[in-house]
């Protein structure tokens, strides 16, 4: 059928059948990203299956990763440089559609990760088949990088599963696993995966026939009616999780599907109008650099083997508990010691509850569970690969820690601090192995902060570190190198911010104001409800530690609440009283009127700190900066870090605004060093 074709990225096959198999194996990359060449093969390949009309096709990955993770992002990047978006956009809306217009029944037969235009490839064929396990992700993740599906995805999916599934899969990113996405009708099939692609030539053989209340939920919620009552609702709905001047394109999804018509045409006409727009946001473009940054973190533990199964945890307290849990949950065997085991089983309990929350199934919990024990004794540190030290923020018990267990190591056994402030070159001092001494600095909730600042010191051996990158990247952390100068990176740019937040509170603006001010600038949560999240008594030590390093006071009152067990979230009570995990924030005066450069008090003493960070190297360049910030502290990501801000918004101008909160409030914000660095005189990226 294909003679005399020659295809880099495609193979085909015909069995006796009738079927024609088309298999996607992107040539010198281990994933399928689907770039204008992959689209142009398959744009050949679709044009002779138009006119040879074989019984049926069948598109698979030759990947063992997975079916495709998308649109080729660097190409994007090209054509939003370019001017040439909507072009390529509508080459791929092209692609598809005549790939839908096949008179024969199409199968795609996904494994692994199904992302974008991998999904939107899938959603161009008649039927889907997906292996029933856990790897199978299908999704369309798009708004992450603040665009939304551009190749049919908006157009077909709602008419195919129903609006109320299909808009919050599109408006979050979150992808269907297997069974969600079999439940929904977005597969019309599993199978095992080594029966994957014979089950998928048989589906072509015999195409299934969606069930009646499938197809009718594709109907009825994609009326002229149905989108004006449901695009409110949803734009009502996504306007409290996000605000559209600093995330348009969740709710330039939801104007593309309510304005879209019967007409598959139409739609796809409305969709690759309103991505081409998107494309050229700022928003858009920093959060493409995120996506590249994250690749960048993800790089780094790459080609190494970290050599570690055992991991031994001193300090069962939130953070070494946790570290524990999530430890075991990745797959190693963990050992958890405390002084006491009264110290121990709340941790074990929480672990039970992070197991319960993410694998769903008994028999893997327990099996999470068996690899989680209770170490009073701490007899595992002898036989652990990588020992991590999480007690408490005081360098003599630190070092009286490590002179006990370091005699029993193992040869090569790594020894690492979750210390958030304490300098490594003061906690390697007499240490018999320095060298395989680091900080891997976690963040709390370690479920949710992605970010492992993997803390250097002046003896640290390099392969070392690279172990520990890999370490990192095989729990599903971001690994970003630090200095180990005083609070790292994150937690020394953080603590202004949330310094200058708590003395404002002093001042009796309200903590609702300064945490909604926060927001309004992009912040994930505001600085008083961060506070209390993380633990006032963790803000006052961290706080008392970098105190005279940068140059700032602990705020008053901190002191009396923690004395009072007014610690924040853990207590109940901190700034705010907590109920149900949620803070109970106080009604403000609608008369208050606050003060107009709130905003920027809180958030340029973090510039300011940032600058001086990539002054003295504290990581190794701008990129790593703003990633690390972005992953470790939530700084609003569509502004594309604190080095981006100043890009953005031009150097002049944010030094002149800093200028005036010294020369208003004083000397705390007067210009640290590396304000002439060239790097902030970039162009935004």
């Amino acid at each position: 059928m294909f003679e005399g074709l020659r295809f880099k990225h495609w193979k085909t096959s015909e069995g006796d059948d009738g079927i024609v198999v088309l298999t996607l194996d992107r040539e010198g990359a281990s994933a399928n990203a689907l770039s204008r060449e992959v689209l142009d093969e398959l744009d050949t390949l679709v044009e002779r299956l138009a006119i040879e009309a074989p019984r049926g096709v069948v598109i698979h990955s030759a990947k063992p990763m997975g079916f495709a993770v998308g649109a080729d992002i660097r190409e994007f990047v090209e054509y939003a440089q370019t001017g040439t978006v909507l072009e390529n956009i509508e080459n791929g809306q092209r692609v598809f559609e005549n790939l839908a217009r096949l008179p024969c029944p199409t199968v795609a037969a996904i494994h692994g990760p199904c992302m974008g235009g991998g999904t939107e490839l899938a959603l161009a064929c008649r039927l889907r088949i997906a292996a029933d396990d856990e790897a199978t992700k299908i999704g369309l993740p798009e708004v992450m990088l603040g665009i939304h599906p551009g190749w049919g995805g908006s157009a077909r999916l709602p008419r195919l599963i129903g609006a109320p599934d299909a808009l919050p899969a599109m408006l979050t990113g979150k992808p269907f696993n297997a069974r969600r996405a079999k439940a929904v009708g977005l597969v019309d099939r599993l199978a095992r995966p080594d029966e994957l692609l014979a089950e998928a030539r048989e589906l072509a053989r015999r195409p299934a026939t969606r069930p009646f209340a499938q197809r009718a939920k594709g109907w009825a919620t994609n009326t002229l009616l149905a989108r004006a009552v449901l695009a409110p609702m949803v734009r009502k709905q996504t306007a409290a999780k996000v605000r559209k001047e600093h995330y348009p394109a969740p709710f330039a999804l939801i104007d593309t599907w309510a304005r879209g018509g019967g007409s598959i045409q139409q739609r796809l006409k409305l969709e690759a109008k309103s991505v081409a727009k998107l494309a050229t946001t700022p928003t858009a473009r920093n959060l493409i650099r995120v996506f590249f940054l994250q690749e960048r973190l993800k790089g780094l533990g790459g080609g190494v083997d970290h050599g570690i199964s055992h991991v031994h945890v001193v300090g069962a307290g939130t953070m070494g508990g946790d570290i524990a849990a999530w430890s075991a949950l990745k797959g190693f065997q963990v050992t958890l010691q405390d002084r006491e085991a009264r110290f121990v089983e709340p941790a074990i309990a929480r672990a039970r509850a992070l197991f319960e929350k993410k694998l769903k199934s008994p028999a893997r919990v327990e099996a999470a569970m068996g690899r989680l024990r209770a170490d009073v004794e701490g007899s595992g540190v002898a036989d652990a690969d990588l020992a991590i030290e999480a007690i408490f923020e005081n360098p003599e018990a630190k070092h009286a820690l490590y002179a006990a267990i370091e005699p029993t190591f193992q040869a090569d056994e790594i020894l690492a601090s979750n210390t958030s402030s304490i300098p490594l070159d003061e906690l390697r001092q007499g240490l018999r192995a320095p060298q395989r001494f680091l900080g891997l600095h976690f963040f709390n909730p370690v479920a949710q902060m992605p970010l492992v600042e993997v803390v250097r010191h002046d003896a640290l051996d390099p392969a070392i570190e690279k172990r520990a990158f890999a370490f990192c990247k095989a729990i599903g952390k971001l690994p970003v190198p630090v200095k180990g100068t005083p609070g790292f990176l994150v937690n020394r740019i953080l603590m202004p911010y949330l310094m200058e937040a708590m003395r404002l509170y002093n001042e009796g603006v309200p903590g609702p104001v300064l945490d909604r001010e926060a927001k309004k600038f992009g912040m994930p949560m505001g600085p008083i409800e961060l506070a209390d999240t993380v633990g006032l008594d963790v803000c006052a030590s961290v706080g008392r530690e970098l105190a005279p390093f940068l140059g700032l006071e602990v705020p008053l009152g901190l002191e009396e609440k923690i004395a009072a067990n007014k610690r924040g979230k853990k207590d109940g009570e901190g700034m705010y009283v907590w109920k149900d995990s949620k803070p109970e924030k106080p009604e403000v005066d609608p008369d208050y009127v606050p003060p107009t450069d709130i905003q920027d008090r809180m958030i340029l003493p973090m510039i300011n700190e940032a600058i001086a960070c990539l002054a003295e190297n504290v990581v190794d360049d701008a990129d790593l900066l703003d990633a690390g910030v972005i992953f470790g502290t939530g700084f609003a990501p569509f502004r594309g870090g604190p080095i981006q801000y100043v890009r953005s918004e031009g150097l002049a101008v944010v030094r002149e605004r800093l200028a005036k909160l010294e020369q208003k409030h004083g000397v705390r914000f007067a210009r640290k060093e590396g304000w002439e660095n060239p790097e902030l005189s970039a162009p935004a990226a």
